[in-house]
Order: C-alpha cells, then sequence, then structure tokens
C-alpha cells in the first residue's frame, strides 16, 4: 500500500480489501447464479404452479431439455465456487473478520441509520445490516442447493425430499428461496448503483482508505 494526499488535511491509503480469492469466487457466481435463474425461470415456465410465467426474454436455454441441461451446469459451479469460498472463508477467518461480532442491538441500530439516510459507509467493513443480509443469503443458497437436490433425485434422495413435504413443496420451497435471493441481488444492486466505488473495489481489490490522523503521526 502507499499513501496519498488530496488535500491538505486529509490523506488516502490505498489497500487491498478484497483477496483475489474473494474476488474470483464473486464473480464466479455472479455468473451461476443469474444462469440459474434464467434457466431456473425457463423450466418453471414448462410446468408453472402460480397463475403466471416469465417472459421469454427471460429464460435461458430455449427448450425444457436446453434449460435443464444449463440449470445442472450451473448449479455445479454455483455448489463447487461455493464450496471454494466457505473453506477460504473458514481457514483463512474471512468470515470471522468481515461478519462478526453480529448482534441483535447492532442490526437494529444500524437499521434505524439506514432508514433515516444516516448509515455511515466505510468501504471494505460491513455494517450489522450487512451482515444480516449476507448471513441470509448464505441461508438461501444453502436452501436452494439443498430443495434443488431434492428435486434431482427424488427417488434417490428421498428422505431430503420428504424433509420439504414431497417433490411438490420441494419445488416451492426452491421457488421461494430463489424469490428471496433475487431480491438480495436487487438490493445488492441498487447499493452498487448508490456507491458505484464499491463495484471498481470488487474488480481490482483495491481502494482509498481514509487514514486515521493519529496512524499518520506515528
Amino acid at each position: 500500500m502507499f499513501w496519498m494526499t488530496v488535500s491538505s488535511n486529509t490523506q488516502f491509503r490505498i489497500t487491498v480489501i478484497h483477496p483475489l480469492i474473494v474476488r474470483v469466487t464473486h464473480w464466479i457466481n455472479a455468473v451461476a447464479v443469474f444462469c440459474m435463474l434464467f434457466s431456473g425461470w425457463a423450466i418453471y415456465n414448462a410446468s408453472p404452479f402460480f397463475p403466471f410465467v416469465f417472459p421469454k426474454w427471460a429464460t435461458l436455454g430455449g427448450w425444457l431439455g436446453g434449460a435443464l441441461a444449463w440449470h445442472f451446469a450451473a448449479m455445479w459451479l454455483f455448489a463447487l465456487n461455493g464450496l471454494a469460498y466457505v473453506l477460504y472463508g473458514l481457514f483463512a477467518r474471512h468470515f470471522a473478520r468481515s461478519f462478526l461480532p453480529l448482534s441483535p442491538r447492532a442490526f437494529w441500530r444500524d437499521a434505524a441509520d439506514a432508514v433515516r439516510l444516516r448509515l455511515a459507509h466505510r468501504i471494505g467493513e460491513y455494517n450489522a445490516v450487512q451482515r444480516v443480509a449476507y448471513l441470509v443469503a448464505f441461508l438461501l443458497g444453502l436452501l436452494l442447493v439443498a430443495s434443488g437436490l431434492a428435486l434431482w433425485k427424488p427417488v434417490q434422495l428421498q428422505g431430503l425430499a420428504a424433509l420439504f413435504g414431497g417433490y411438490e413443496w420441494a419445488r416451492r420451497v426452491h421457488f421461494l428461496a430463489m424469490s428471496g435471493l433475487v431480491g438480495f441481488i436487487l438490493l445488492h444492486l441498487a447499493l452498487v448503483i448508490l456507491v458505484p466505488h464499491t463495484l471498481v473495489a470488487m474488480v481490482t481489490g483495491r481502494a482509498r482508505i481514509p487514514v486515521d490522523p493519529v496512524e499518520t503521526r506515528s
């Protein structure tokens, strides 16, 4: 890292806030999720259980067989990439550094500040609301994989399918988990639009961090 002075009173340092493995798994995950979403909507359209279907431009695969092929390929990419990220997060203590500590009090405090548009943002650090959002997204990902496996192999994995109440209920759980993940993605994209330099940081891994005056004197 190095120091950069932008005014007579303010100094910044350029530092790595997203390691390479975090950036690589993030972008692989983005590709896998969007492929799963669009192909999944095509699969849903073949046998809808709600009174609507998705527009053809929002689907992937062209036909049911093609959509299934895309969906399964993206699912394995999602699962293996997620496993790599989880292993890194645990053994390199990425989860502990980025998402802990977390408490209900901190969440409600930051949520109240966010509603009043007073929530401070420091790039490279997650507030309590973001930490909860990422935790929910992680749990939704696990639910998607589990319900997806129950749909893929309902006979071989009948015990797993039974946990969801059978094949048809597993479909609905899968759809609702997907809907929750879409909500997270929309929120995530909205925050990127509001704070665009976070996108640059996820590409380069680096960001300008304000320097504590005490640190510059030490």
